[in-house]
Order: structure tokens, then sequence, then C-alpha cells
């Protein structure tokens, strides 16, 4: 657990309980603590197609979810789409107000695909839900991006307006399905769930309504659901959103953080309650990146407009909690792609291919280098080294510090949107061409 000292003390929680050790899970996106930490060791720092690669499959259809490991298992989320005539694709296209390159599905087939983590052999292979005429999507999208969850023998997965569903991993049963939390995405799905306690708490910022939702994840039922309250600006377009939340204690209270367009919310994750909001300015949208969170403050990114990294710090006064910008950074702020923390420095890579070192305390720049051309998935720290993941299917590998110090570039085919799991002696990389095992 990572502790944080301030004038309020913010500890990071934790829901997930397993006997397993934590080196050998990695339960939802970012790893168990939600902030691009695994606790994985003996990991290979060179790889290609041909150099440290334990076993590859191909996973049927496309999607961006990271994998989630447990119980010497891999699980993802895919989907497989049956495209839409040319005529329809293009009759559906003149009707959409979205103006971004678009794929456009007759039908969908959401699955979930079980990996065993030794062989790589593919065990099971589930639909969980089907859509007849979906949402068309950015062609840089999939269907299948928000990442599942992984607790005690249950699979939660989330595919935005089309639904989630919980399968038992033992058996591959579904054990329920839930497809009320409508919103038009206009690009589709991207927000993952998170877990608190009994509830799965995930975000539906769309261009038609904008709310944070609950689900009781034994009977996937509704708990609460809160609407946005923070105003917006009249342009649709500039009121989506496709982040993920982070809990934090304040003061021994649990806080939900909850980016969203233009606005950064605080909830009471027992019932939606809304207990804060910050406004960035009206320079965010469109945001994708989840919070951090250390040395007493919080860190959160605005996405679209102006790409700024916010550290922000909760004032408690009374019984409320008051957020203030304790500074901010501008420069190669990633759109898309979340920070990641170790030790009193912030790490990121931009959408133009430059990582960058900040104080975490202060946002002063101790570095940046230009590793590639565009990151979207978000940096992982693992076994001692932090791993940036570029568009064309290339990992950068460095050593943490304010003296940039790269030790590998690795080359793997395809396209890589997606941010890797790790657990002890494995490191599961996801391309459009390929799950990759990679094995010293």
């Amino acid at each position: 657990m990572l502790y944080l000292r301030s004038s309020l003390t913010l500890v990071v929680a934790l829901s997930f309980s397993s006997p397993a050790s934590a080196a050998d899970r990695f339960p939802e996106w970012r790893g168990a603590n939600g902030q691009g930490h695994a606790d994985a060791t003996n990991l290979p720092v060179s790889w290609s197609e041909t150099e440290n690669v334990g076993w590859k499959v191909k996973v049927p259809g496309n999607g961006w979810s990271t994998p989630v490991i447990d119980a010497g298992r891999v699980w993802l989320t895919t989907a497989i789409d049956k495209p839409a005539s040319e005529a329809d694709a293009e009759r559906r296209r003149k009707a959409s107000s979205n103006s971004q390159p678009l794929t456009i599905s007759e039908s969908i087939s959401l699955r979930a695909v079980g990996i065993d983590l030794k062989t790589g052999e593919i065990l099971h292979d589930v639909e969980l839900l089907n859509e007849s005429t979906p949402q068309e999507i950015h062609a840089q999208n999939t269907y299948a991006t928000p990442s599942p969850i992984i607790e005690d023998g249950r699979l939660y997965c989330h595919f935005g307006t089309y639904g989630m569903a919980c399968l038992d991993t033992a058996t591959g049963k579904v054990l329920w399905r839930n497809q009320t939390l409508r919103v038009k995405h206009e690009n589709g799905p991207g927000s993952s769930p998170i877990l608190w306690k009994d509830l799965l708490i995930v975000h539906c910022d769309g261009i038609d309504v904008q709310y944070i939702v609950a689900l009781d994840k034994k009977t996937g039922k509704q708990a609460w659901k809160t609407v946005r309250t923070g105003g917006l600006r009249p342009d649709v377009q500039l009121r989506k959103s496709y982040a993920t939340s982070l809990v934090v204690d304040v003061d021994g209270r649990p806080q939900v953080v909850s980016p969203a367009a233009d606005w950064l919310y605080g909830y009471d994750p027992e019932s939606g309650r809304e207990l804060w909001k910050l406004n960035y300015g009206m320079l965010g949208f469109s945001n994708a990146a989840r919070p951090i969170a250390g040395h007493g403050l919080i860190y959160a990114s605005t996405g679209y407009m102006k790409a700024q990294l916010l550290a922000i710090r909760l004032d408690k006064s009374a019984d409320s909690t008051q957020p203030t910008i304790a500074w901010k950074y501008s420069k190669q702020v990633p759109n898309v792609a979340c920070p990641l923390l170790v030790g009193g420095e912030i790490y990121f890579a931009s959408d133009g291919g430059v990582a960058t070192c900040i104080d975490a305390r202060t946002g002063d720049t101790h570095w940046t280098e230009r590793i590639g051309k565009r990151f979207w998935a978000s940096p992982l720290y693992a076994d001692g080294r932090i791993h940036f993941f570029e568009r064309d299917g290339e990992t950068t590998v460095i050593e943490p510090g304010k003296t940039f110090r790269k030790l590998a570039v690795n080359k793997l085919g395809g396209t890589l949107y997606a941010t890797a799991a790790a657990v002890d002696g494995a490191l599961i990389l996801r391309t459009s061409q390929a799950l990759y095992c990679l094995k010293q």
C-alpha cells in the first residue's frame, strides 16, 4: 500500500483480497494499486519476435483492453465485429456529427478470452454480450477497450454503453449481465471500471449524458448513480470523457477521484454523493487518463484542448474537502496516456513521442527526451524499470531517475495501444497482431 504524507493523509485504497502473492496477480488496469505499478520480478529487459518470447497467440477479434492475470490464467476482452455494408456505412457516416475516421459495424460479439499463463493455450472464449447496429467508433478505437477486473474467481468485463458482465473464471459461466448503462460515446467505449468493496464503479460520460454509477458486484444491479453537476460547454463534442477513477482515503474517509470533461470530481464511494468538484478552466475533454496520488497530492490530466497535468491538494475544512491546485505542468503532457509516479518523480510520454520526468512535489522538469513517435498506452513500472509503449510496437525501457538512462528499445509486430500486465517472470503485452508472453 502506498502512503502519502502532508497536512492530511492520503492512502490509495486497495480493495483486492486474495491469498495469492501480489507478484502472481495483475487484477486490473494499471495494476493492483491502480497507478501503473506491478510487483513482478525476473522480467526481461530486451525482447523481439525471436528473443525472450515464451509464447505468442493470436486472439480472436480486436481489443485494446489490458490483460488481467490471476491463478495462472490471463484474461482479456475482445470484440468480433461484422462490418456494415458499404451503403449502410456511408449512410451512417453522413448522419453522424462525428468528423473523425470511423469504424461502422453491423453487429458485434463482445467476449472474454482466458489463456493459460504457462503455455499460451486458449482455455475459454466466451460471448458475454452482443449488439446489433452498434454505435460507430473511432477507427483507432475498439469495442473492447475498457479493461476487465479479476477478483476471487470472478471476471468483471465492461464494454461501455453495451453493458457489463460477470464471468465465473473456473466454469466460463456468465453469472450476470447489466445493459442499462446507455450513453452516446461518440468515439466508442474507453472508461474502465474500478472495484471498491462490493461495488463496481464506472464513468458514463458521453455527448448526451454524463454520470458515474456503481453496480453491486454480486448481482450487477445498480447501487447508485450520480449525474455530473459541473457546467459544460454548448458544443456536445466537448462533453465526452473516457477516463477512469481512483479511490483515495482522506483522513480515513474514502473518496472517488473522478475525471470528466472540464471537471474533476470527488464522490463518496458508498453512496455516490458528490463531495467536491474542481474546474480545469474549460481546458479538457475526451480525457482518458486515470489519476495518480502521492506526496499529499492527486495528479490528474486534463485531456484534449490544452493538455495539462494538475497537482491537486485536498484541504479539509470543517466537514468538507476543498481542492486547490498546487501546480500545473503543460509541456508535452499526453492527451491519452496516464502519468506514472515512481518515488519522488512523475514520468509520462506524449502523443508526439517525447518522454518527460518532473519533480512530483514542485512540477520542476528533470529531463525530456524524444523516444518515439506516438504514445497512447500508459507506462508501466515493474522490476525496477519503466516501460513506455509506442504505437508502432516499440517498447522503450528506462531506469527511473532524475537523469535519463535508456536500457533497451524492443520491437514487436503490430500496433500497440494496450498497456502491458506483469507477474513474476512474465510480461504480457498485447498488440494488434498477437498476445505475447515475454520471459527471460
